[in-house]
């Protein structure tokens, strides 16, 4: 059966893990953003612009700290980035693929459990 996304939310957590909210429409710098995770609501404040469909943080992410969407890490923090930051190239590196750093975030991951 497809889940209907409820109306009412600007962005959109996948899994309870996640770090970020996939924004639903564009964002405005300054706009207090609504999120759905699950049937809960949650807010942050963009700190920038942020395009339709792309990651806004809804919480802090250390630097070098891995980013979860879905549930799965998708990458990691190259700089800090605070919670309501435009989630993407210029503050995350992927990680998928590279040998020399997926080790590190399977490490990183088991220690923040």
């Amino acid at each position: 059966m497809a889940h209907a996304i409820q109306p009412g939310a600007d962005a959109l957590v996948v899994d309870p893990k996640d770090d970020v909210a996939t924004a639903l429409r564009d964002l405005a710098a300054g706009e207090d953003v609504q999120y759905r995770s699950g049937e809960a609501l949650g807010q942050v404040t963009a700190l920038a612009a942020i395009p339709f469909g792309h990651k806004i943080a809804i919480r802090d992410i250390a630097s070098g700290q891995p980013v979860r969407k879905y549930g799965e890490i998708i990458g990691q923090t190259t700089e800090p980035v605070k919670a309501g930051e435009h989630v993407h190239i210029h503050n995350v590196e992927g990680i998928r693929g590279r040998g020399d750093q997926a080790g590190s975030a399977k490490e990183t991951n088991s220690h923040a459990n």
